[in-house]
């Protein structure tokens, strides 16, 4: 690591998949892994390129059963450029001597940068130098250039570039058995000398794709059609110390795009358009320093770099162009096919930073639940309920998409999955709309579709909650909690739990919330909303009963996971530790040695403590005092304390969720939290899963701790709320933000002094509350304010 780059040196296979996933390029329309272009896919290496939204479903047969699945699509490979002196084999670093070998990624310009030294014997040496990226400006365009410089020999190299349409999904060893094959319908042409095209599309979504490729080198380019690729080739004159250059440029359209009428032609009009290789790298870089500049970080050493790095790659997922889109977070970004590219509730970890530098891309992706909204009342209806209930896995269309089978690949079994249960989803998806209103003051949003989403929302929860007599408080059971190790009681016939603490508290929230929202509407707007929803003054009536009376068990004088965790059996973790060392996925070594962790008292990842990583203490004891309950400092220690010693910590979220807690509530350890959120994808620490895609809620996440979760930044009642807490281990850091029209607004915080500089515009004064005073700051002002002890 430096500051600006992130550097491989040598070549080692082992490596290849992490280094593909992290040197993914992309522009948030689409993405291409960092695999070298001289290797197809293999065991080694997987180049995949995947566009936003561009799924489709396929029907396989798994273990007896006809499994249904939609994939994210690996779509047609641009990348493929391979090389070879003339009349030899081609060179490949797993086939032929490689004397130095280095990728560099240019986080500052999105750029891939990969030198090569191939050993060809007798005191000959190839030296190939590659530079790639993928446009952040216009958002179809694609560009590799590469150098051949030869070292004591003088020959000719031959070059062939290919356009290839023959991939498939098979990038997660696990997924094998599914179905793979989405591409269908695949023919390649000529456009010009030295254009070719691929069309295709997918076989069930019907998707056109449409790529054209431009080589451009200093040689007549040759072209040739074997099915399903398009090849151009050219043979360049190599003598000592004198470099030639290959560029080849590429297009990509979809029939997902607007205004096009066919996506193969637009392709090919767009690569013609297109200017050479240092225009095109000059634009981009503009792009990217404008992104840099509105999603600043400043922060020192090794987290700084880090940091950089992961928001390096939320921008190319999330970035300006999917404000165009219909797309939602893809947990994995579109770096790789785990999860299938799915949208789970990882938007939760994403929007909060996303609301303070790119508001409108906050929008679109609320947009994408919006416009699945009837899609989830149609799955409330299935199962008896009115609202909505959004899918814990998303797609295309906002089914649920979540698998009914998932392979544990330490035993080898196809096990049912239950996940589908979490259908705290909704609770994510309304807190999202609610904190991107406050912070971007989107009145507009927050009246007409937000207000539709949050009163599905909170109708499906009223609905799901029945009264208990015995305990005189409301339930919701048969759900899963974010733990997702426990999805049933032990020995119990169905699956669900009752009562999962934060499930039942973020209901809660949700209920009251939307109250207070239909309260605040304007007269003519909520008269329309509850003439649409048909909502009743009784169900009012029914929402303010249920958001004060819902379930949240203790035992133990802490708050339990769900009803009954207290009875469960503990493990003993000391004897797994000693026997497996890593026991992140503690349910797969369960289910392998014939248990199950249904009987026992632990957890993947944060369950209880995610209710303290979503408010603040205040707000948090407040909604426990709404809910008749006490929750003081006292309780909330030992909650933290006891599920600390109990979580395996298998999901990457889980170390930022306890980094966060520990901080605001100034406990130390939170630091090594935190460091182990930083690493969670450089150093694979899921063991292999990076490589199959990074995992860009903790990405985002480790970039909303420093903006909220250390500043205690909270955007509420048209104020910015800060309450820094000390770290000593990151004693000065700043970041710029946008709020409610000001643009470029900056914080820093160092040595117990915050600084925060307005820019000069026509907007009102920023209004900021510390603990122990308040302050107002005018555009064109700096002001510098003393921390309290």
């Amino acid at each position: 690591m430096t500051g600006w780059t992130w550097q491989y040196e040598g070549y080692d296979p082992a490596d290849e998949r992490l280094r593909e996933s992290l040197c993914t390029l992309g522009n948030g329309y689409f993405a291409t892994r960092g695999a070298l272009p001289e290797c197809g896919a293999d065991a080694v290496h997987y180049p995949g390129t995947y566009a936003a939204g561009c799924y489709d479903r396929l029907t396989s047969e798994v273990a007896g059963h006809r499994v249904e699945n939609e994939d994210m699509v690996n779509l047609p490979n641009w990348l493929p450029l391979r090389f070879r002196l003339a009349g030899q084999p081609w060179l490949t670093p797993d086939t032929d001597t490689v004397l130095d070998h280095r990728q560099v990624l240019h986080l500052t310009s999105g750029l891939l940068e990969r030198r090569t030294r191939y050993g060809l014997g007798e005191g000959r040496v190839l030296s190939v130098r590659q530079r790639r990226l993928v446009h952040m400006a216009d958002p179809h365009l694609a560009a590799l250039r590469t150098e051949f410089t030869a070292e004591g020999f003088a020959g000719e190299v031959e070059v062939e570039a290919a356009l290839d349409g023959g991939v498939t999904n098979s990038g997660v060893a696990r997924y094998r058995d599914l179905d793979g094959c989405h591409l269908t319908h695949v023919h390649t042409g000529t456009a010009a000398p030295d254009t070719v095209w691929l069309r295709c599309r997918t076989r069930a979504s019907d998707i056109r794709i449409g790529l054209a490729a431009r080589m451009t080198a200093a040689a007549p380019v040759i072209t040739r059609h074997p099915h399903p690729r398009a090849v151009q080739r050219v043979r360049l004159r190599l003598t000592p110390g004198r470099t030639v250059t290959v560029d080849k440029t590429v297009a990509l359209h979809t029939s997902r795009d607007p205004a096009i009428s066919d996506p193969l032609r637009a392709a090919v009009d767009r690569v013609g358009a297109a200017p050479g290789f240092e225009e095109l790298l000059t634009s981009h870089r503009t792009a990217w320093d404008q992104l840099w500049r509105r999603a600043g970080l400043d922060v020192s050493g090794k987290a700084g770099h880090v940091l950089r790095l992961h928001l390096f790659h939320v921008l190319q997922t999330l970035s300006p162009h999917t404000a165009d889109l219909d797309v939602g977070v893809p947990a994995r970004g579109l770096h790789g096919e785990a999860y299938r590219g799915h949208v789970f509730w990882d938007e939760l970890f994403v929007l909060p930073y996303l609301n303070l530098h790119l508001p409108e891309v906050s929008r679109a992706l609320l947009l994408y639940r919006h416009r699945r909204l009837d899609r989830a009342r149609a799955a409330a209806r299935a199962i008896g309920r009115r609202g909505a209930l959004y899918p814990w896995q998303s797609g295309s269309d906002g089914r649920e998409e979540t698998q009914e089978l998932h392979l544990n690949p330490r035993s080898g079994r196809w096990l049912p999955d239950h996940s589908r249960l979490q259908r705290h989803v909704g609770s994510a998806v309304a807190y999202n709309v609610w904190q991107y209103c406050e912070a971007s003051g989107d009145a507009e949003f927050l009246h007409t579709k937000g207000a539709e989403m949050l009163l599905q929302i909170a109708r499906f929860w009223a609905d799901s909650a029945t009264y208990d007599e015995h305990l005189g408080r409301h339930r919701i059971r048969g759900v899963v909690g974010p733990d997702e190790y426990h999805d049933a009681y032990p020995g119990a016939p169905e699956p669900g739990l009752d009562d999962n603490a934060y499930t039942n508290v973020t209901a809660a929230w949700v209920l009251a919330r939307t109250l207070e929202v239909l309260d605040a509407l304007p007269e003519p707007r909520r008269r329309e909303l509850v003439e649409r929803t048909a909502l009743e003054g009784a169900e009012r009536e029914q929402w303010e009963e249920v958001s004060r009376t819902l379930h949240v068990p203790f035992h133990d004088d802490v708050i339990s996971q769900f009803d009954g965790y207290g009875d469960l059996a503990e493990l003993d973790w000391d004897g797994y530790r000693a026997r497996y060392g890593d026991i992140r996925r503690l349910d797969r070594i369960l289910e392998a040695e014939g248990d199950t962790v249904n009987r026992y008292r632990a957890s993947k990842q944060a369950d209880v403590l995610m209710l303290g990583y979503l408010f603040s203490p205040s707000e948090l004891r407040g909604l426990f005092r709404r809910l008749g309950l006490r929750l003081d400092e006292d309780i909330w220690r030992r909650t933290v304390d006891y599920y600390l010693r109990r979580t395996s910590h298998g999901s990457t979220l889980s170390g930022l969720v306890h980094g966060w807690v520990l901080a605001r509530a100034r406990r130390a350890g939170a630091w090594a939290f935190c460091q182990e959120a930083l690493r969670g994808d450089i150093a694979d620490l899921q063991g292999g899963t990076t490589g199959e895609g990074i995992h860009l809620g903790a990405m985002a996440g480790t970039l909303d701790l420093m903006q909220r979760g250390l500043t205690g930044l909270e955007t509420r009642e048209g104020a910015l709320w800060l309450d820094p807490v000390p770290l000593p281990e990151l004693s000065s850091y700043g970041f710029s933000i946008r709020y409610q029209g000001h643009w470029g607004v900056r914080l820093r915080l160092e040595r117990g002094h915050l600084e925060i500089e307005v820019p000069s515009s026509d907007r009102s004064p920023i209004d900021l509350r510390l603990p122990d005073r308040a302050v107002r700051v005018q555009p064109g002002e700096t002001s510098r304010l003393a921390l309290a002890e």
